[in-house]
């Protein structure tokens, strides 16, 4: 007979160990799998220890938050260790968080985070611990395919699904993690967390950017790619200089705002030149792309990925996490991948993710995704003209 985490056997035989942050989601998880029965086992990972986010709103991860989870789990009577992750969440997330803006790349640590830590060390030590399956907080569901296998599924709560930060979850890794709150709205999980009596059921949600205890990521960057802060100038797509800025890291692709210079129209950040300390800006249609390029390319979509693209495969892409995703096609062989965007996109940053989905909406099954390397954007002139130019790649030094 199968229980609600889809394992064979019965609960109270079923170690099950929970990541811990501190906040409401993965305490109502502990919480809920102790309440069926399971041998729950709570882990948190110590990822840094800035003195300033020990008690900041919106931290995660450290300070106060070790202290939550260690309160809840008491609570909850379950066993809680604690492990020092700092060396190795510097070295895997801070360090390339720093040199993909130094690149003139805009990162998205918290994919890093789940890839590298909680689904790479931590599930390892989870499975030292004898646990049947590694239970997490996230919005996302897990659902048991034909064949045994098991497929990434958009949460039930559309406005909370965590996904997009997902998609470099292998498929060994889905066959060993459960998500408890797939099917659960924000609201649903704070009222089990009252009903539980969890002291946190009104705990501030974490932010995005956990490990930036001031919230200004360029102190993070200053501090570790000091080349990144260096002065240089803001240009038009024709070269001519428009004025000057303290840094390529205090840029990203699209930006409007926070420029600093006068022009008779609205101006965008349309591309980031490393070699030589240029922010590069021009009209809001020089933000448009149809296609883009990829690099580190995961695939939990059904079969062989190169065989699924051979002739084109038609899905849908999400380029940034707050976007809906969109029409679209996959295409390439060898590591090498290509998505054409059918509607185009804005706006279109390197460092970001690109997410593949097999629908629009709903409770659409991830189908995997890769970091963006480049996009061809299309410069639009007054008459009509359409000029290809590679303007969203970093140009490295």
């Amino acid at each position: 007979m199968l229980n609600s985490l889809d394992l064979e056997g019965r609960p109270e035989d079923t170690r099950v160990v929970v990541a811990m942050s501190g906040g409401v989601d993965s305490s109502v998880t502990a919480a809920l799998l102790k309440s069926e029965g399971y041998d729950v086992v709570g882990i948190t990972l110590q990822l840094y220890d800035h003195g300033a986010a020990t008690h900041r709103k919106g931290a995660c991860c450290a300070g106060q938050d070790i202290h939550d989870a260690r309160n809840v789990a008491e609570r909850l009577g379950i066993p809680h260790y604690v492990l020092d992750y700092e060396d190795r969440f510097r070295e895997s997330v801070i360090d390339n968080f720093a040199a993909s803006y130094a690149s003139g790349e805009t990162p998205v640590p918290c994919i890093e985070c789940n890839r590298a830590i909680k689904f790479g060390d931590l599930l390892k030590t989870a499975r030292e611990l004898g646990a049947s399956v590694l239970a997490t907080g996230h919005y996302v569901a897990s659902r048991r395919l034909a064949d045994g296998s098991r497929a990434l599924v958009c949460a039930a709560d559309a406005d909370r699904d965590q996904s997009y930060f997902l998609f470099a979850t292998t498929r060994e890794q889905l066959d060993y993690l459960r998500f408890p709150l797939g099917d659960m709205t924000k609201p649903e999980v704070r009222e089990l967390a009252r009903r539980f009596g969890l002291e946190v059921a009104d705990k501030h949600d974490s932010q995005d950017i956990c490990f930036v205890p001031t919230g200004r990521y360029t102190d993070i960057i200053g501090k570790l790619r000091p080349n990144a802060m260096e002065p240089g100038e803001i240009v038009d797509l024709n070269g001519r200089v428009l004025g000057a800025h303290q840094g390529i890291a205090n840029y990203t692709i699209g930006q409007r705002k926070g420029l600093g210079i006068a022009a008779g129209a609205p101006l965008y950040v349309v591309k980031l030149d490393v070699a030589t300390r240029r922010v590069v800006v021009g009209p809001r249609e020089a933000l448009r792309t149809h296609r883009i390029t990829l690099r580190e390319v995961n695939w939990i979509g059904d079969g062989v990925l190169d065989a699924a693209v051979r002739d084109g495969l038609e899905l849908f892409v999400r380029v940034r996490s707050t976007r809906p995703p969109q029409p679209a096609w996959l295409r390439g062989a060898d590591g090498q991948y290509e998505v054409e965007l059918v509607a185009g996109e804005e706006g279109v940053s390197p460092g970001q993710a690109c997410v593949f989905y097999d629908a629009a909406s709903g409770r659409a099954r991830v189908l995997g995704g890769g970091f963006i390397q480049s996009a061809v954007a299309e410069s639009r002139t007054t008459a009509g003209l359409v000029r290809p130019q590679r303007v969203a790649e970093p140009v490295r030094g």
